[in-house]
């Protein structure tokens, strides 16, 4: 069997979940039969692979998990909310008054954003838009385990000083990560120790979404522990400020600019 064609995995999905949603979207829902749920597929590089509901990258904040709204608490001044993909976090800070800019590497998950009011959207890389753009922020979001995209030991400084570059004096991230080490499944335990081997870091992940005919291509994502993440900072500007655990495994973390 042929490999899948590489594109906006995440846009294609999201545009669907937003159809099933309100009803209203640009690929007509067959026969006007009952839709069945759009389902975000994650294949990981030793064969596991994990489905879960696309609907959650909508949600309203009734339907928020608790550390989603003690992170919005958190928000101050400017906000750059970085993997924003349909606007679920920036839609409401913009709701509260807040000026919030939604990035996304994906065109169609921006498309949906704009259709549910975020104002203020561009989709392009941090690396690019840090080096052009004019505005500068006092709060980064990387909400949804978006911590992840520090991706490794290796790209975690790269990332760090893009912010940097947008950063106003004294700004802040507020990310929300895993700490993966508390699993008893032993498939996770062995890919943890075999990352090890690699040198790695233990919870990093080699993934690739999948959905309809669509992949993306293999890209790192990063589940670390608040010490591994505090580890990555040293050297970086950025000083972990604070962890907020109290829904474990899922931590909030806030992280200073200090130079």
């Amino acid at each position: 069997m042929s490999e899948p064609p590489i594109g906006d995995v995440f846009g294609e999905m999201i545009r669907d979940a937003y159809a099933v949603r309100t009803g209203v979207g640009p690929r007509p829902l067959a026969g006007g039969r009952v839709p069945r749920p759009v389902i975000e597929v994650i294949e990981r590089d030793d064969g596991l692979i994990n489905g879960a509901p696309a609907d959650h990258y909508l949600g309203e904040p009734e339907e928020w998990q608790p550390h989603d709204h003690r992170a919005l608490r958190l928000c101050r001044g400017q906000v750059l909310d970085i993997g924003t993909g349909a606007g679920r976090t920036a839609v409401e800070l913009q709701r509260r008054g807040m000026a919030v800019t939604g990035l996304d590497t994906s065109p169609g998950a921006i498309e949906i954003a704009r259709r549910r009011g975020l104002r203020d959207t561009v989709v392009t890389t941090i690396d690019a838009y840090a080096s052009k753009a004019a505005t500068r922020y006092d709060t980064f979001l990387l909400l949804g385990n978006n911590l992840g995209l520090l991706e490794s030991a290796e790209r975690a400084p790269v990332f760090l000083a893009a912010l940097a570059r947008l950063a106003r004096p004294g700004a802040r991230i507020v990310a929300q990560g895993t700490d993966p080490y508390g699993t008893t499944d032993p498939v996770h335990a062995e890919y943890h120790r075999h990352n090890r081997e690699r040198g790695r870091i233990g919870g990093q992940l080699r993934l690739r979404l999948r959905y309809r005919r669509l992949a993306t291509e293999w890209f790192d994502y990063l589940n670390c522990s608040p010490a591994e993440l505090e580890k990555l900072l040293d050297g970086t500007g950025w000083r972990l400020k604070s962890i907020d655990d109290q829904d474990r495994p899922y931590y909030l973390a806030v992280m200073e600019l200090i130079t």
